[in-house]
Formats: C-alpha cells, structure tokens, sequence
C-alpha cells in the first residue's frame, strides 16, 4: 500500500456509503475474501478477517479495535467521504505511514505496516506453551 495516512479498523465504520461494494468485492458464495482490492472510483483499500469475528482487539501497543464486521483493514483517510455521517473513524485507530508497506494475516495476527493486532491472542499462547 502507498505512504501515508490511514485508517486502521474495521472498514464498516468509514465505508458505510460503498459498502454494497465493498461486499461485492470481498464476498464469494458464502467465503470472505482477504487482502487488498480497489473501487470502481480507485480507492484501495486492505481487509482481513478476525479469527473470532465481532468483538474488541487490542494492537502490539494496546490501541483498541471495535469489530462489527467480523475484519480489519486499512483505507487512506482521503479516500473516506466524511460528508457522510455515519462514517467515522472512532472505532479504529489513524495511522501515518511513511513508506510503501504491506498487508497480510497469518496465525490470527492482521499485520498493517508497522501494526499488528492479534485477533487470537488463545494461539499465540498456545504456541508458547508447546514450546516449554
């Protein structure tokens, strides 16, 4: 993804008026597609879904995530229409960028650029406990 600045959440809170869209891009039959996509008008934007869907994550920090759509992802704040109301990015976290990064979920772990929230933190210790 392209430097700059983002926000970080779930995307429900700040696509609400592409959302149509956005489901015809991310949904398949009854699978939700993970990674990064683009609207018809070129926004692009990153989505991964939660290992447990709804519910509150935390980042390596401990910034909160709200999830209401089950995902996490990444869209640049330009590319959000604040002229509607019920986008809002109270329910993430906004994030500047200054290089290129990359997006990708492994092990329950959505990795935006330089954040990583854990949407199974019972996994991470689970590993640890193997490992003694």
């Amino acid at each position: 993804m392209p430097a700059g600045r983002y926000y970080v959440g779930d995307l429900c809170y700040v696509l609400h008026d592409r959302w149509d869209e956005f489901c015809s891009l991310t949904c398949s039959g009854n699978r939700v597609l993970d990674g990064e996509f683009n609207l018809a008008d070129g926004t692009r934007f990153a989505t991964y879904t939660t290992q447990y869907g709804d519910g509150t994550y935390q980042d390596e920090t401990g910034n909160i995530y709200d999830v209401d759509a089950g995902l996490i992802g990444c869209v640049a704040l330009e590319d959000i229409d604040f002229t509607d109301p019920s986008n809002s990015v109270a329910g993430g976290r906004v994030v500047e960028f200054v290089r290129d990064f990359t997006t990708f979920s492994s092990g329950g772990v959505i990795s935006i650029g330089t954040v990583s929230i854990d949407t199974d933190p019972e996994y991470a210790e689970e590993e640890l406990e193997e490992e003694y």
